[in-house]
């Protein structure tokens, strides 16, 4: 898999703004139509999650990775059929954090599951390693010094997006006794084994990826010392900020507040730590990996419409994974756990009671036949409706959650 966007040097950089401009002018009326419906989805939450328990956990080569621990709610069912539910230890993706799992720490806690959420390495509170520690298999390494910490014992469901479901292939590369022990449950989500090209996508998808990679390991290098530059340009045009990170994240309406906790991940990533990745996936390839994860449950969950790992990539994980179930969303980008969350909340209940029933009844999961689903996701385009009707019967000087906070 190539995630990389190769050499591009400085005139890649006028280049990639140029047709991302571009792209906005072009799809502006489009856009401001989707901040419409994005508007009626906003409920004014805030999007943060409130841990129970927050640690630092020391990664072998000393770097500090920051964790939360997040219990069941008081009174929620612990265990199902008389067994005790998986913790589930959640992996976030390239340039994200653990703030991105808001919404599916919320739904399973409330369910009675205790959750481990961390940062990667280089990403959110977490500190920086060394340029050379950026591999994948490093990062299995630090996912099982997470366990170790924070769930040393006991049923493992391990969900991984993007560049954190490659985190957690590795770690089953690196651990298969703990893996074949004590992980019940896989979460696949948006995510690749490696061994693919990345789709090339149109000029405007091209675009989407310059944003997303930072340009590359040259382009980057360049803003290193100078961070304020890439992000005062960016930041510069708040329609263009939101439109690239809209369009080439998400492929359906999301709230604004969605919008502006995504491009907070993904410009609040350091530079360096970016360029410093992106040969680990030039070169990565897990699909070996996969063989260790035969016999535990597995969800594949991706996007119809994600860019960065399209449905190839999570259709190899199927066919390495025997009795693995694919669920493929309409209308989805590549951050689908913020996109459709309803959905990838109930996928993953389901996912994680079947793991416990697989135990209880002795099913040979292996032995399953593969399920394929294409799901609308019909309760948010039901949302929308009632919030659009709401905003007409409230009139045009209704002003949103982000008005009010700007």
């Amino acid at each position: 898999m190539n995630l990389s966007t190769g050499r591009r040097g400085l005139i890649g950089l006028g280049v990639g703004l140029g047709v991302a401009g571009a792209a906005t002018a072009a799809g502006i009326v489009a856009d401001r139509v989707n901040r419409r419906r994005g508007d009626a989805l906003e409920t004014g939450e805030r999007l943060v999650a409130v841990a129970s328990t927050e640690i630092v956990v020391v990664a072998d080569d000393g770097v500090p990775l920051h964790v939360e621990i997040d219990e069941p709610d008081e009174g929620s069912e612990t265990h199902l059929d008389g067994m005790p539910k998986p913790t589930v230890v959640l992996s976030h993706g390239y340039c994200l954090t653990s703030e991105c799992w808001v919404f599916q720490r919320e739904a399973l806690t409330r369910a009675g599951y205790r959750v481990v959420a961390w940062d990667q390495r280089g990403h959110g509170r977490s500190e920086k390693g060394a340029r050379e520690s950026y591999t994948i298999t490093q990062l299995g390494e630090d996912l099982f010094r997470v366990v170790e910490a924070t769930a040393p014992e006991g049923p493992l469901a391990l969900v991984g997006h993007s560049m954190g479901g490659m985190t957690t292939m590795a770690l089953g590369a690196s651990r298969p006794q703990l893996v074949k022990e004590r992980v019940i449950a896989f979460g696949c989500i948006s995510t690749s084994p490696g061994g693919i090209a990345l789709a090339n996508g149109d000029i405007a998808a091209s675009a989407g990826r310059i944003l997303l990679e930072r340009l590359g390991p040259r382009v980057a290098g360049l803003f290193e010392s100078r961070p304020e530059l890439l992000r005062g340009l960016l930041k510069a045009n708040r329609e263009l900020e939101d439109f690239l990170v809209d369009r080439y994240s998400f492929s359906s309406p999301v709230p604004r507040s969605v919008i502006a906790l995504t491009a907070k991940m993904l410009l609040g990533t350091d530079l360096g730590v970016m360029s410093s990745f992106t040969p680990a996936f030039e070169n990565y390839n897990q699909v070996a990996a996969l063989a260790h994860f035969d016999g535990v449950e597995t969800l594949v969950f991706n996007g119809e419409h994600d860019v960065l790992t399209p449905p190839q990539h999570s259709e190899a994980i199927v066919r390495a994974i025997p009795g693995a179930e694919h669920v493929i969303i309409r209308d989805a980008g590549h951050v689908i756990m913020l996109e459709h969350p309803d959905l990838l909340n109930e996928q993953l209940a389901a996912l994680f009671e079947r793991a416990v029933r697989a135990i209880d009844r002795d099913v040979d999961v292996e032995r399953k036949p593969r399920v394929r689903q294409i799901v609308t996701d019909l309760g948010k385009r039901r949302r929308m409706e009632r919030g659009l009707e709401r905003r007409r019967s409230d009139g045009p000087g209704r002003r949103s959650p982000r008005d009010h906070a700007s």
